[in-house]
C-alpha cells in the first residue's frame, strides 16, 4: 500500500470528521440556547415557570457536559458492510449526532447498532467487510487502521486495507500517566462482558493486562447508555486501590460521555473521609480482619471516657442518684432500641423515669410528672449532665478513644490479642487515619447510627418513642463535649444516601473483609460489576474475604466472564513473569501474550552502588522508550530513591513531581514521566518501561510480597529491568 494511497484514505475520513465537529458546535449552540431559554422561565411570576426553568436548564447543562466531554478523538470507527445490508458506511464515535435532516450521522458506541463494531471477526463477520479505527489528535485525523474480516465479499475488491490492524497499533504505542479510552480496539471477549445484563454480579476475571479495568469502566458507561434513569438517578460507584490508580483513569468515563460517576480510592469511599497513607503490613493485617467489626461495635457502645459517673439531686424531701450501676444498666436499656445516636431523643425521659422512680416524699409525689419533668428540664445541671453522659459522636470520636491502651484492652478483651492491640494503638498514636482505618470509621458510622433531625413542631417530652429534647442536649453538648479539639457539629452526609444504583470494584482481590464490609453497605441494592486476579492479591485470607465477598452480594447472581488474552506485555515480558509465578507457587491465570518485541527481561547485579545502578537503568529505558518509566522499590527505600531522581539532572523535565514527593507518601502525579512507586501502588497501572529495585525486599515486605512482585513484573509494555 503506497504512502498515496494512505494520504488519500485519511483525507478522505478527515472531510467527515470535519462534518461532524461543524454539527457538534451546532449541538452545543442548541444546548447553550436551551439553558439561555430556561434562565428564562424564571421570569414568569409563577411556580410553574420556575420548574420548567430547573428542568431545561438541568437537561441543557448535562448536554453541554456531554458534548464538551466528547471533543478528544470523537470520530473513532468506521464499518463497510455487504451492500445489501447498507451501502453506506457507519461511523462509531463517543457520542451520537444526527445532521440537520435529523439523519443519523455519527452512531454512540454504546448503541445497539455499534456493537457489531465489537462483535465481528474475520470468523464471525457479521456482514461487515472492512473495519476501520480512525487515529485523531483533536479534531485532525492522523492514521487509519483496517482489518477485512470477509475477503469472500464483492466489496472487498474496491476497499483498500491500510496498517497492521487496529489492535496490534494500539499495542505498540507508548503510554502515558492517564489510561486511554479502547472503544476501539474492543475485542469480542471483552465486549460480552461489557453488554452483559445489568441485574446481578457481572465477575470478570482474568490475567494481568487482558483488559479488565478498561472493560468494566465502559460497562459503567454503556449501563448508563441503556437506563439512564436508574444508574444516573441511583449513581454509579468506582471504587479503585489507590489514589494514584483513580487518576490514572479519571479521564476515561469522561471520554466516553460520561460524567454522573463517582470515582473513589479505598481511602475515599466513606463521604467526608480521605486517607492516603497504608499502615504497615503487620498493621494493615490486623484492621483487615473481620473480627474488628465486632471490636467496633463494643466501642460503640462504650460509655465516654472522662464522663460523668454519677448523678445527684435533691427534689423536695428526696436525694436522687444515678450512680455508676444505675447508669450502666440505663446505658445498656437505651442500646437495646439501637444505635446509639438514635437514641437521643430518649435520653431525657430515661434518665426521668429513672429519678421519678425514687421519688418517695410526699411533697414531690403531690406535685405530679409533670412538674417534675419540667423541674429537672429547666435545670442546668440536669441538662449539662445528660448532654456529657450521652452526646452526639462521630466515628472519628470514638475511634479516638481507642488510643488509649486502656480502653483498647477493655474493648479488646477476646477480640485482638495483646501484641495486636500493641500495634494498634501505635498506628493510631498521631491521630492520622490510614486507609485502613476507613473500613473502620466506617463500621463505627453505621455502629453510632446518625443524629435524628429535630423539627420545629417536636416537643421535648411528647411520648416514649419521640421524647426529643436535642436543642438543648447538643447545645450542651457544644459547650461541654468537645473529644477533638472542636463543638459537635452533625456530618453533612447521613447514613441514608450511601446507596447506589451500581457499584463497580476493580482489582477486588485486594480487598480486605472490612473493605468488603464497607463497599456492601454501598451496594445492597445495587448491581455490580467486580473486577479482578486472585494471584495478584495483596491479602493473605483468601477465604475470609471470600465469606465477606458472598455477604456484600448478598445472594445476588453472578454473571462470570474470563478474559484470556494479555494485550499490555510482550511475550518476552510476560514469560519472564508468568516463570516466576510458577516457581514461587503463586497458581496465576496466564493468559497468552499476543505480541513480541525481540526484547527479554534483563536482569543487572547493582553490586555496591545501588544508586549508580539504579541511574544507569533508569537512564538506558528512558532513552529507549518516548512514554512513561516506573521505577519500583521496597517501601523502605521509597523516599531515598524519589530523593536521587530529584538530583539527577538529566531527568529534571522528567519527573518534575520527585521533589514534591522526596519526603511524602503521595506517589508524584501530574504529568511526570519518570515516577517512583512501591510495588502495591502499582496495581492497575502500566509504564512502557519498569525499573525493578531490590525485588528481594519487595517480596519480604509481607507475606503477599511474592503476589506484589508478581504484579510489578506485569506492568510494564515494552521494557523490564531487574536491579538485583
Amino acid at each position: 500500500m503506497t504512502d498515496h494511497i494512505a494520504e488519500r484514505e485519511i483525507q478522505t475520513e478527515q472531510e467527515f470528521v470535519d462534518r461532524v465537529y461543524v454539527q457538534l458546535d451546532k449541538s452545543a449552540s442548541a444546548a447553550q440556547e436551551l439553558a439561555r431559554e430556561g434562565h428564562s422561565r424564571g421570569h414568569l411570576g409563577h411556580e410553574g415557570g420556575l420548574v420548567e426553568r430547573d428542568a431545561i436548564v438541568y437537561q441543557a447543562a448535562r448536554r453541554i457536559a456531554q458534548l464538551d466531554a466528547a471533543h478528544e478523538g470523537l470520530v473513532f470507527g468506521r464499518l463497510d458492510l455487504d451492500e445489501s445490508v447498507d451501502s453506506e458506511p457507519r461511523y462509531i464515535g463517543r457520542i451520537g449526532l444526527r445532521d440537520d435532516q435529523r439523519d443519523s450521522l455519527l452512531i454512540d458506541w454504546r448503541a445497539p447498532a455499534a456493537a457489531v463494531f465489537y462483535q465481528a471477526t474475520a470468523a464471525e463477520p457479521h456482514n461487515v467487510v472492512r473495519r476501520r479505527v480512525l487515529r485523531s489528535s483533536g479534531p485532525q485525523v492522523v492514521g487509519v487502521e483496517d482489518e477485512l474480516l470477509d475477503a469472500g465479499n464483492a466489496a472487498a475488491e474496491r476497499l483498500p486495507i491500510i496498517g497492521e490492524g487496529a489492535l496490534m497499533a494500539q499495542l505498540s504505542r507508548a503510554r502515558d500517566r492517564s489510561m486511554h479510552s479502547i472503544v476501539a480496539t474492543i475485542q469480542a471477549e471483552q465486549d460480552k462482558a461489557i453488554r452483559a445484563p445489568g441485574k446481578g454480579v457481572t465477575s470478570i476475571s482474568g490475567g494481568p493486562g487482558t483488559g479488565k479495568t478498561v472493560v468494566a469502566l465502559h460497562r459503567a458507561a454503556y449501563l448508563l447508555y441503556t437506563d439512564r434513569r436508574r444508574y444516573e438517578g441511583g449513581g454509579v460507584l468506582v471504587v479503585g486501590p489507590s489514589g494514584v490508580f483513580m487518576r490514572y483513569i479519571e479521564r476515561v468515563l469522561p471520554s466516553l460521555g460520561e460524567t454522573a460517576v463517582a470515582l473513589r480510592s479505598l481511602g475515599e469511599v466513606v463521604d467526608g473521609v480521605k486517607a492516603v497513607r497504608h499502615d504497615e503490613p503487620a498493621v494493615a493485617d490486623v484492621k483487615g480482619r473481620a473480627r474488628m467489626a465486632e471490636l467496633m461495635r463494643r466501642a460503640a457502645r462504650q460509655p465516654v471516657p472522662g464522663g460523668p459517673e454519677e448523678f445527684r439531686y435533691f427534689y423536695r424531701d428526696d436525694v436522687l442518684t444515678l450512680d455508676r450501676r444505675a447508669l450502666s444498666q440505663l446505658r445498656r436499656q437505651l442500646m437495646s432500641h439501637g444505635a446509639r445516636n438514635r437514641q437521643l431523643p430518649r435520653v431525657a425521659r430515661t434518665l426521668l423515669d429513672a429519678l421519678w422512680r425514687q421519688v418517695r416524699g410526699e411533697r414531690g409525689r403531690e406535685r405530679g410528672r409533670d412538674s417534675f419533668d419540667e423541674e429537672l428540664l429547666s435545670q442546668q445541671a440536669f441538662v449539662d449532665f445528660a448532654s456529657s453522659w450521652w452526646p452526639p459522636l462521630t466515628a472519628q470520636d470514638v475511634l479516638g478513644w481507642l488510643r488509649d491502651p486502656e480502653v483498647l484492652a477493655r474493648v479488646g478483651d477476646g477480640v485482638v490479642s495483646t501484641e495486636d492491640q500493641r500495634l494498634l494503638v501505635k498506628s493510631w498514636a498521631d491521630g492520622a487515619l490510614s486507609v485502613e482505618d476507613v473500613p473502620l470509621v466506617d463500621e463505627l458510622r453505621y455502629a453510632l447510627g446518625d443524629v435524628p433531625e429535630r423539627h420545629d413542631d417536636d416537643h421535648p417530652l411528647d411520648d416514649v418513642s419521640q421524647a426529643v429534647d436535642l436543642q438543648e442536649l447538643t447545645t450542651a453538648a457544644d459547650r461541654e463535649y468537645a473529644p477533638s479539639g472542636r463543638a459537635w457539629a452533625p456530618p453533612t452526609h447521613r447514613i441514608e444516601d450511601d446507596g447506589f444504583a451500581h457499584v463497580l470494584i476493580d482489582e477486588a482481590q485486594d480487598l480486605t473483609p472490612m473493605q468488603w464490609r464497607m463497599v456492601g453497605r454501598r451496594g445492597r441494592t445495587a448491581s455490580w460489576t467486580i473486577v479482578g486476579d486472585p494471584a495478584q492479591s495483596s491479602w493473605p485470607d483468601r477465604a475470609e474475604a471470600d465469606a465477606a465477598r458472598a455477604t456484600a452480594l448478598d445472594g445476588k447472581d453472578v454473571h462470570a466472564f474470563h478474559l484470556s488474552t494479555n494485550y499490555r506485555n510482550s511475550s518476552e515480558i510476560y514469560e519472564y513473569a508468568a516463570a516466576y509465578a510458577e516457581r514461587v507457587g503463586l497458581d496465576a491465570d496466564l493468559p497468552t501474550a499476543v505480541r513480541s518485541t525481540g526484547v527479554a527481561p534483563r536482569e543487572v547485579d547493582s553490586g555496591g552502588d545501588l544508586e549508580g545502578a539504579t541511574r544507569a537503568a533508569v537512564a538506558d529505558v528512558a532513552g529507549q522508550v518516548s512514554g512513561t518509566v516506573g521505577i519500583v522499590v521496597p517501601v523502605a527505600r521509597r523516599s531515598m530513591v524519589n530523593a536521587w531522581l530529584a538530583s539527577w539532572p538529566e531527568f529534571a523535565d522528567d519527573a518534575r513531581g520527585a521533589r514534591a514527593a522526596v519526603d511524602s507518601s503521595v506517589p508524584p502525579s501530574g504529568v511526570d514521566r519518570i515516577v517512583v512507586l512501591t510495588g502495591v501502588d502499582t496495581k492497575g497501572l502500566e509504564f512502557d518501561g519498569i525499573v525493578v529495585v531490590r525485588p528481594d525486599e519487595i517480596e519480604q515486605e509481607s507475606t503477599t510480597g511474592r503476589a506484589t512482585l508478581y504484579v510489578v513484573l506485569t506492568r510494564a509494555t515494552q521494557l523490564l529491568t531487574i536491579l538485583r
